[in-house]
């Protein structure tokens, strides 16, 4: 039996569980024993075929994902499984005279290098990428494909990381908790497990060899702790610390609001009109997101101006009369459309991209904006505000304001993800109603770090004094003119966090629906003045760990509960 061993990680999604191992099945890799192809014509069209083959079983997969933005991700991969140019890139290999596993290990590598340089959204997509390689590899090998085992009662799961496929089809009745070796703060893992409601903790290193022959396993997804062959007052500790976090969110309902009395909309972030009409049935305020890119991707051709109406307003319908922001088309190189492909760049995640693509595509945005406007008349009742992402400069925030408006839409913003725009918020907040920031994008461009880089967490991290100094600033610029600033990112969420984010002049909270009751218990835990007293706190620390405990020194000792 293994000795008790405490690992530390990043917890990503908040709550205790404890239980049994489930280890998810590791990927079998490359056979080293394979001969070289002698006829890459034959092995071209029975690699062709194992991926047609994982092409079918992830779309099978999609038909039961536990959420519409899963069975789209789950799709998506589906459709990368037969991508040409993977395809083209395994005949390359393969016509080098590398064997079938070797082949699609390295015609996978080359196509995750060009991912990895495109950014963004295909940055995510790497992921996807190895779970098709790790599936192909295992059906070529005849051995079992890496994933989930079968559960006979509720586990933890740990796995180096885990794939859409698997996250996208939890059952949340035997999946007690997730620990990753791999994955950061926004990885699919991550943002998932917290829509689900499942703690998590990732980034835990060395917790697949601390887990060998070990019985059973705790985490606090909350704080990233992660104890291994935990005794019986490790589990009664953690039994309490969940009966302290149900004691804490007892009560948290109607709107956000801190102790005194000071409002803040909690809002949620959502991808789809079916996500609208699920949040919608919560205690929630709005959406401060509608990520309008999922009707867009994975198409040849944009959809119909009726197509995007019909979207919009079932979400608008769904929130009757609270606010609905919808982000407009946040695509580009980073999310290639095949029907507004503006060719290859050098640096894609500093390129044509969100509004610069929709300058380069003036009609996309202008049938947008018209599907908008129709479901705004179509639900006279709604709070619809419109809001156009990757905005740097005043002349840009001017040229979306002035379609946005001469389409018939009243609320008018922008995202502020670039620190341009963060330093110069009060001129561009001149040109629109509101604005809102996207701490994921503003924290990466502020540190110069990917966010898709797991080993680069700490620099990401919103606590780094550099992150809350340029929402400040951001937030002066409301204050000067009168606008409001809301927060739509993954920051938002955060319970601490949000105490600082409000302290330094936000008004709306936007964050993954089942996050919202932590943060509001959080901020009726807490006065305004201590909060600005945080947000002091925050920006004037020398570190971003310094940040982080001086914040929580301040905090309410209740608050720990929720984190």
């Amino acid at each position: 039996m293994s000795n008790r061993t405490v690992l530390h990680g990043i917890g990503v999604s908040a709550g205790t569980a404890s239980g049994p191992v489930a280890v998810v099945t590791p990927a079998v890799g490359i056979d080293e024993h394979e001969p070289a192809s002698v006829d890459p014509e034959a092995d071209g069209e029975r690699i062709r075929g194992v991926l047609q083959d994982v092409s079918a079983s992830l779309s099978a997969r999609a038909e039961h994902a536990n959420s519409d933005a899963s069975k789209a991700v789950l799709e998506a991969t589906a459709a990368l499984a037969n991508d040409k140019g993977l395809i083209r890139g395994v005949d390359k290999e393969l016509k080098k005279g590398a064997g079938a596993t070797k082949a699609i290990h390295d015609a996978v590598e080359v196509y995750a290098a060009k991912l990895r340089k495109l950014g963004g959204y295909m940055a995510e997509r790497v992921t996807d990428l190895y779970d098709i390689r790790d599936r192909a590899t295992a059906r070529l090998r005849g051995l079992p494909e890496p994933g989930i085992p079968d559960m006979a009662e509720p586990s933890v799961l740990v796995a180096h990381d885990l794939a859409p496929a698997e996250t996208a089809t939890l059952d949340q009745n035997l999946v007690l908790g997730i620990i990753t070796e791999a994955g950061g703060a926004t990885s699919h893992t991550a943002i998932l497990a917290a829509q689900l409601g499942i703690p998590c903790a990732v980034q835990v290193k060395g917790i697949a060899e601390a887990i060998i022959d070990a019985p059973s396993v705790a985490l606090d997804g909350g704080v990233g702790e992660v104890i291994v062959s935990p005794n019986e007052s490790d589990v009664a500790e953690l039994e309490e610390r969940s009966r302290r976090r149900a004691a804490a969110l007892a009560g948290s309902s109607g709107e956000g609001a801190t102790r005194d009395g000071h409002k803040v909309k909690l809002l949620a972030n959502i991808g789809t009109a079916e996500d609208a009409e699920k949040a919608a049935k919560l205690d929630l305020e709005g959406s401060g997101l509608f990520r309008s890119e999922f009707l867009f991707l994975d198409r040849e051709a944009a959809p119909s101006v009726e197509e995007q109406a019909e979207t919009y307003t079932r979400a608008l319908r769904a929130f009757g009369d609270r606010r609905v922001v919808v982000r407009t088309l946040d695509a580009g190189a980073d999310k290639p459309l095949s029907f507004a492909d503006l060719g290859e760049e050098e640096n894609p995640a500093l390129g044509r991209r969100g509004l610069r693509l929709s300058q380069a595509r003036e009609d996309l945005l202008t049938d947008q904006l018209e599907a908008l406007a129709a479901a705004g008349q179509a639900v006279p009742d709604a709070e619809l505000w419109v809001m156009a992402p990757m905005v740097a400069t005043v002349e840009e925030a001017n040229w979306f304001a002035e379609r946005a408006r001469a389409a018939g839409l009243a609320k008018v913003g922008v995202m502020v993800e670039t620190p341009a725009a963060a330093i110069r918020a009060r001129q561009v907040l001149e040109e629109v109603d509101f604005a809102s920031i996207g701490t994921n994008d503003l924290s990466q461009y502020t540190m110069a770090a990917d966010r898709m880089q797991g080993e680069l967490a700490e620099l990401l991290s919103p606590w780094q004094p550099a992150v809350p100094s340029m929402i400040r600033e951001t937030c002066r610029g409301g204050e000067a003119t009168g606008k409001s600033i809301g927060v739509c990112g993954e920051a938002g969420g955060d319970p601490l966090m949000a105490l600082v984010l409000v302290g330094l002049g936000v008004k709306s909270l936007s964050m993954a629906p089942g996050k919202v009751r932590a943060v509001r218990a959080a901020l009726r835990l807490h006065d305004f003045d201590t909060c600005r007293q945080m947000a002091n706190f925050a920006v004037d620390a020398r570190t971003a760990a310094g940040a982080r405990e001086a914040v929580f020194n301040l905090a309410d000792p209740v608050l720990k509960d929720l984190l």
